[in-house]
C-alpha cells in the first residue's frame, strides 16, 4: 500500500474533462506504473489518501471499505459555534436534482452517518473532528451545511470567501507595500487526518496525515486572537 497526504487542489483521479489538474494517481505512476486507488477524498480536501501497488492488496483493502471496517477520521474548521459537544448527523444524502456536481439531504438518498466532536471553540468558528460511518460524496460538506454550520471556505455549501486576518483582529491594517491583504486560508478547511484498518498480516494499522501548512497556521492564529 502506498500512502499519500494529499494536498488541496489536487484530484485523486485524473478527470478526463480537465486534464490540466493535477491528480496523485497521474503523480504517483511516474514511480508505480501499475496501482490502483483504495478510495477517494475530494479535490479541496487535503489529507491521507490510500493507493495499493497489487490487484491482491487492492482487493483486500476495497472489501474492508465496503464492509465499513475503516475508522476514518477527518477534521473541518466550520463557521459559528457549534453548541453541542459532541453528536451525530444521520441524513441520507443524493445527488442535486438541479445543480450539477452538488449534493444534498434527501429522503431517496444513500444512508449517511457523520459523528462528529468539538475540539475547540475559537473565535467566531470551531474546529471539529468528524468520524465517518459512511463515506458518501460530500457528506460532512452537506452535514455540516444542514446544521447551519458549513465548513469555511465551502464555495458549494457555504461562503467562498477566504479566511482572512482582518476578519478577527482589531485595528488591522496592511502594510505600504502589500496591495491587498493575503488569505490566512483560501480553500475548503477540511482535512482526512487518519485511517484506521486491519492490515494484510491480520494486524491492526493506523495511518495518519499532518495537518497542511495553511491550515495549521489559520488554526494558529485563530488561537492567538481567542485567547484574548
Amino acid at each position: 500500500m502506498i500512502a499519500v497526504n494529499k494536498p488541496s487542489g489536487w484530484l485523486s483521479i485524473p478527470d478526463r474533462h480537465d486534464e490540466e489538474i493535477p491528480s496523485v494517481r497521474t503523480w504517483l505512476e511516474k514511480s508505480y506504473p501499475h496501482i490502483f486507488i483504495i478510495h477517494r477524498i475530494d479535490r479541496d480536501t487535503s489529507g491521507l489518501l490510500l493507493f495499493a501497488k497489487n490487484e491482491q492488496s487492492h482487493k483486500y483493502f476495497n472489501q474492508l471499505f465496503e464492509q465499513r471496517a475503516v475508522k476514518k477520521i477527518y477534521h473541518g474548521l466550520a463557521a459559528g459555534a457549534v453548541v453541542q459537544d459532541a453528536g451525530t448527523i444521520d441524513q441520507p444524502v443524493e445527488q442535486h436534482t438541479s445543480m450539477p456536481g452538488r449534493m444534498r439531504i434527501g429522503r431517496n438518498g444513500k444512508s449517511s452517518v457523520t459523528h462528529f466532536k468539538v475540539m475547540e471553540r475559537l473565535k467566531g468558528f470551531t474546529w471539529i473532528e468528524f468520524d465517518l460511518e459512511t463515506g458518501r460524496t460530500h457528506q460532512i460538506r452537506v452535514h455540516m451545511k444542514h446544521l447551519e454550520h458549513p465548513l469555511v471556505c465551502d464555495s458549494l455549501y457555504g461562503s467562498a470567501d477566504p479566511l482572512l486576518l482582518s476578519t478577527f483582529k482589531k485595528k488591522f491594517k496592511l502594510s505600504k507595500e502589500a496591495e491587498s491583504e493575503k488569505p490566512l486560508l483560501g480553500r475548503l478547511a477540511l482535512h482526512a487526518s487518519s485511517i484506521q484498518l486491519k492490515g494484510m498480516d491480520g494486524q491492526p494499522l493506523k495511518l495518519e496525515a499532518p495537518l497542511s501548512k495553511d491550515l495549521d497556521v489559520a488554526l494558529i492564529q485563530l488561537r492567538k486572537f481567542t485567547k484574548r
